[in-house]
């Protein structure tokens, strides 16, 4: 049997073909739908002070936050097979309904009690979320594009989580900040009914294999440990026995889990990945970063708004200096890495700049200018971009073929975890902190705790009252940043044993990509994301490479002909058979500029033609079957540097798959270089 035939035996198990019109409207359902989760990560951090000065509670506020990552996190573990088991679209549908539910939750909160419990449903829905966006991007987008338009999902996920802030600060500002909330309901609604109409209901026929008891001791370990760190030295002193408790019982639950994962037949996190020395460190750099982005991002805008004085809004637009010096070595480290192929120095120099920014951040006070923390802002962000996209890089380049997938999430997984933890001690240090100096500065400034209760009172004091305070909480939030230094020493030091090893080509062509570097929770499978990998080659190199590969493939179709062979294959498949009229009204072309080279086809006996329906020939079958064996035979050469790669069945079952995503899914306005003149 043919190399075509095959490809049109395997086609009813795919995905339907979607126009190009349908594509793009899913693409802006999933965007908006991954905005809201994004957004909610840090939407809050500007409006903390005054929730705390409403709601009260000051000790619990960075649990308003760390809920949210936590329930996010745990859920990205079984979402993507429940996707798997009742169709993504329904999963989709599911999580918005949980995202708004929560969200509508949080802005009726009553106490802090009620906003921790209703974030923590949102977090649900936000995971549900972030992981089946990717998932529906493989759904629907053509192969060829998919790797960028995913790359776009992800560096929409990064800048929003920055961006966040800003938004937060406007609807504290000119509404209340309950609106920071109640904003998601009537966009969720929209992304419900657009995703009625446009998403298709795709089902695996796969039976999934979810692992309960994992997620279960995991989510209680991670929840534990969070929950220590936040009320230690708070709400109970640290050697207190609810401390000391539920530390043994975070720890049990840890050690549990590991002995599930060692027999679950689909674990959430294999332990055999930690052999691996890279993923390791990664993991622990990756916790790292996660835990310096949240918590600075977190507690920035409560030192702009008590100390300087400045409005939410305005401390969410001070945080901007951090967002570009986070893009812009998030961009350099991927190009760079992506044409030198080496990676080490960037997790060394970025925790070095972490570092260093955390300690420029302690050096601030109340009579620090906007230019100066602007600067050290720029430094930290400048930090942690260079690890950001290289950290996602280096452990697809290190991974097995069948470790590629859960290893990448892996990752993604410490940094989340990072994120959450960074976000709980910085509360607990700042708490802590302000607790032993604020009884001081309240007598020495003659005036009531009450006064305090929100940045706007506060500075609605006297200058001669108000500078103990200021002193005061500017001191409190230097102190939780110094403590936050050994964290970057820890992770240089964890860098200085990290492994480089030559990157291979499907990893410097992921490199290019700025999206991978915020690397959204995903429970993709190894083959989708070699599917990614080989989809940014062929954006990157196929267009070069294609002279060459119907030169080896020894067809004397020329590039132009070999084109109009595979268009006949690819709607034949797709309608039933291929038109003339119909390609070039899809390509959006005069027929006249295609007739010579399908006049040239039939002059070789490659087709047949009655009108303009055309047909292949038995010479035109073997001459496609050619061009797909060099084809395939390329893309095999791109993988031959895997460390630990496919086996030959496994590349070959892989290539075939993605030969036949490719005759399906070609990108419309994909036309033949011999052809483009003629086409302008």
């Amino acid at each position: 049997m043919s190399a075509v035939a095959l490809d049109a035996d395997a086609r009813g198990a795919q995905p339907p073909v979607v126009d190009r019109r349908t594509q793009n409207v899913v693409f802006a359902t999933v965007v908006l739908g991954m905005l809201l989760a994004a957004l909610d990560q840090t939407i809050v951090s500007t409006a903390l002070p005054t929730i705390v000065g409403d709601l009260g509670s000051a000790g619990h506020q960075s649990w308003v936050v760390t809920s949210y990552l936590l329930a996010e996190t745990v859920i990205t573990a079984v979402v993507g097979k429940l996707g798997d088991l009742f169709g993504r679209k329904i999963v989709f549908q599911v999580s918005i309904v949980v995202f708004v539910a929560g969200s509508a939750l949080s802005g009726a909160a009553q106490s802090m009690e009620w906003l921790i419990a209703a974030r923590a449903i949102q977090g649900l829905g936000g995971g549900g979320l972030t992981v089946t966006a990717t998932a529906l991007i493989g759904d629907v987008i053509p192969l060829r594009e998919r790797g960028r338009y995913q790359g776009m999902l992800g560096a929409v996920f990064g800048v929003t989580t920055v961006l966040g802030p800003l938004l937060g600060g406007i609807f504290t500002d000119d509404l209340t900040w309950r609106w920071a909330f109640y904003v998601n309901v009537p966009i969720a609604i929209v992304v419900i009914a657009m995703s009625a109409r446009t998403i298709p209901q795709i089902r695996s026929g796969a039976k999934p294999r979810i692992d309960r008891l994992g997620i279960l001791f995991v989510g209680l370990g991670a929840a534990g440990l969070t929950l220590a760190t936040s009320w230690g030295g708070t709400t109970y002193p640290w050697l207190s026995g609810q401390i000391l408790g539920l530390a043994v019982v975070s720890v049990v639950c840890l050690v549990v889990f590991v002995w599930v994962e060692s027999r679950a037949a689909e674990p959430v996190l294999p332990l055999r990945l930690f052999r691996n020395s890279v993923f390791s460190t990664c993991c622990a750099l990756s916790f790292i970063v996660g835990f310096a982005m949240l918590g600075a991002i977190t507690f920035l805008p409560t030192f702009q708004q008590y100390v300087d004085g400045v409005s939410a809004t305005i401390s969410g637009l001070r945080l901007l200096p951090l967002v570009i010096g986070l893009l812009a070595t998030s961009v350099s480290a991927g190009t760079l890495v992506g044409k030198t192929g080496r990676y080490k120095v960037f997790p060394l120099v970025g925790t070095v700049v972490i570092g260093l920014g955390l300690f420029l951040l302690s050096r601030m006070n109340e009579h620090t200018s906007t230019v100066i923390s602007s600067l050290f802002m720029l430094v930290l962000g400048a930090g942690i971009g260079c690890c950001m996209q290289v950290l996602t890089l280096i452990v697809q380049n290190t991974s097995s073929y069948e470790d590629l997938g859960v290893a990448t999430s892996g990752v993604t997984f410490f940094r989340t975890l990072g994120g959450s933890f960074g976000a709980s001690v910085f509360g607990s240090l700042y708490s802590n902190f302000l607790r032993d100096r604020l009884p001081h500065a309240l007598a020495t400034a003659r005036v009531p705790p009450t006064v305090i209760d929100t940045p706007e009172a506060l500075h609605r004091l006297p200058d001669s009252r108000i500078e103990p305070l200021l002193h005061a909480y500017a001191q409190s939030l230097d102190h939780v940043f110094i403590w936050a230094v050994p964290v970057a020493a820890i992770g240089f030091v964890v860098a200085l044993g990290l492994r480089e090893v030559p990157l291979r080509g499907t990893a410097q062509a992921a490199a290019l990509d700025i999206g991978d570097g915020f690397a959204m929770p995903t429970q993709e499978s190894s083959q989708e994301r070699l599917e990614r990998a080989i989809a940014r080659i062929l954006r990157t190199r196929g267009r070069e490479a294609l002279p060459a590969v119907i030169a080896q493939s020894g067809t004397p179709l020329t590039p132009a002909g070999s084109w109009g062979v595979v268009e006949i294959i690819r709607y034949r498949q797709a309608y039933g058979q291929a038109d003339l009229s119909e390609i070039a009204r899809r390509h959006h072309l005069p027929s006249v500029v295609l007739e010579p080279t399908f006049a040239e086809l039939s002059d070789q006996r490659m087709i047949t033609r009655d009108g303009d329906a055309l047909e292949l020939t038995d010479a035109g079958e073997q001459e496609v079957s050619r061009v797909l064996s060099a084809f395939r035979g390329w893309l095999a050469g791109q993988l031959s540097d895997w460390e630990d790669g496919p086996d030959s069945a496994q590349i070959g079952a892989a290539l075939s798959d993605i030969s036949r995503k490719l005759l399906q899914h070609h990108d419309e306005h994909q036309v033949p270089p011999s052809l483009a003149p003629a086409a302008a």
